[in-house]
């Protein structure tokens, strides 16, 4: 290696020492063998299910043995503009564009390069995007490459500015922020309807499990922009097969398919595959594969990929998953009551334990905050539970925690252990940081 690519080591290697000194170094790791996963976004457990692997393997069988013109099973020979776009791809969007109550729909390789291609290329010059504090981290890659003239966050879940909210946040709340856009050195050309707002919320938000208001996000947008210049995006990444009939989502629960511009779905959580798709008009598509380049200059998905994707909405749609839906919601309520349990029997110090309360608890995310997310993980791990450490920059310094994942595939004994593990943990922490009533 020449002294040159030794000196950009040098610089990497002390930016990574920088990283390390603030406890933030991230590394790869492997599941141990054996361990009851509480990590995964496998949230219906899908990917386990034999009737679903079943269904995949004949799948691609029969494709093998059809015929010679039979589509490779390895992979799709390019980018869908060119030669990697088939009619199974097409069929897929329009049947999972239907099953959502949607007019088109338009496929990614994943949720993260869907939100990019969809946000640095629509907004244009002048537009503004207003986006929940805590969306996701695609969403933020996407807005960097935008032409929009401003991106400004709203307080999490704050819609009105008069809402008693306890968020400590420093942003203001949505209706705030599209108010000082309307009385801004431009407010005339909001309220005229000639310069567009982009509103981002995710359905169901992947660290803290809460889901948006989206119906009060709707009527604060349609409210203070009449002319019909605001548009929602939702990212229903998390949401998609957990809420709504059959697992349609947020958007279908609340009816508010007509009043939310484009969704986001991925299918790498509850769906048990990978993928993603936006949802939105036909013209809309059709701008995505003039401009999305997350779209244009990628290899599109393979054969094998597509049949993941179609086994798993053929058996949602069927309604197959409803039995492991009601035994995750279940699972749901059952460590929400253990761990408040847990709290209420211990009254930890709130910087070493806590946990959010909710008076219907219908995530199956549950974060558990703690300023000493590691050594809690740690703690579960070698009982034998996988939950992982959250921290900083991943979510705001002080509100690290483990997030607890739960899944279709989960049993109420294994919740109970899990539980267990935690209260271990806390009784053996050292009494400076620990004190019971």
């Amino acid at each position: 290696m020449s002294r040159k690519g030794n000196r950009l080591d040098d610089v990497l290697a002390h930016i990574l020492d920088r990283r390390l000194s603030r406890k933030q170094l991230r590394s790869l790791t492997t599941v141990p063998q054996g361990s009851v996963d509480f990590s995964s976004n496998d949230y219906l457990s899908l990917s386990s299910q034999p009737a679903v692997q079943q269904a995949f393997l004949s799948r691609l069988h029969a494709a093998d043995d059809s015929n010679a013109s039979a589509p490779s099973l390895l992979g799709s020979g390019g980018s869908r503009l060119l030669d990697g776009n088939s009619s199974l791809a097409e069929s897929l969007e329009r049947t999972i564009a239907a099953f959502h109550r949607a007019p088109a729909g338009l496929l990614f390789n994943s949720a993260m390069e869907a939100n990019v291609g969809l946000f640095s290329c629509v907004p244009q010059l002048g537009d503004v995007i207003v986006y929940d504090e805590l969306i996701h981290a695609s969403v933020h890659d996407g807005m960097r490459l935008s032409r929009a003239s401003k991106r400004i966050p709203f307080a999490h879940s704050r819609v009105w500015e008069n809402s008693g909210t306890s968020n400590p946040s420093s942003a203001q709340s949505l209706e705030a922020v599209l108010q000082s856009l309307l009385q801004g050195r431009e407010g005339s050309l909001f309220q005229a309807g000639t310069r567009n707002v982009f509103v981002a919320v995710e359905g169901l938000y992947s660290m803290d499990g809460d889901i948006a208001p989206l119906a009060e996000v709707v009527q604060c947008v349609e409210s203070s922009l009449p002319n019909g210049n605001g548009y929602i995006i939702v990212d229903e990444a998390h949401s998609t097969g957990i809420l709504g009939d059959r697992g349609r989502g947020l958007v279908c629960e609340l009816g508010l398919e007509e009043r939310v511009w484009a969704r986001v779905l991925g299918f790498g959580k509850a769906m048990g595959c990978a993928g993603g798709i936006v949802l939105c008009s036909p013209t809309t598509r059709s701008y995505l594969i003039n401009y999305a380049r997350t779209l244009i200059y990628t290899t599109a998905m393979s054969f094998p990929s597509l049949v993941s994707i179609e086994t798993a909405y053929n058996f949602l749609m069927a309604g197959h998953a409803e039995p492991l839906l009601s035994h995750l919601h279940l699972l749901i309520r059952k460590t929400d009551e253990l761990l408040l349990a847990l709290c209420a029997s211990h009254n930890p110090p709130a910087d070493l334990l806590r946990v959010a309360t909710a008076v219907e608890p219908r995530s199956p995310i549950i974060p558990v905050l703690t300023s000493r997310p590691r050594s809690l993980a740690k703690h579960c791990q070698q009982k034998g539970f996988m939950v992982r450490p959250i921290v900083a920059p991943t979510v705001p310094r002080g509100s690290e925690r483990i997030r607890i994942c739960l899944h279709a595939g989960n049993t109420v004994a294994q919740v109970q252990g899990l539980v267990e593990a935690v209260e271990a943990w806390l009784v053996a922490h050292p009494e400076r940081f620990y004190s019971s009533t």
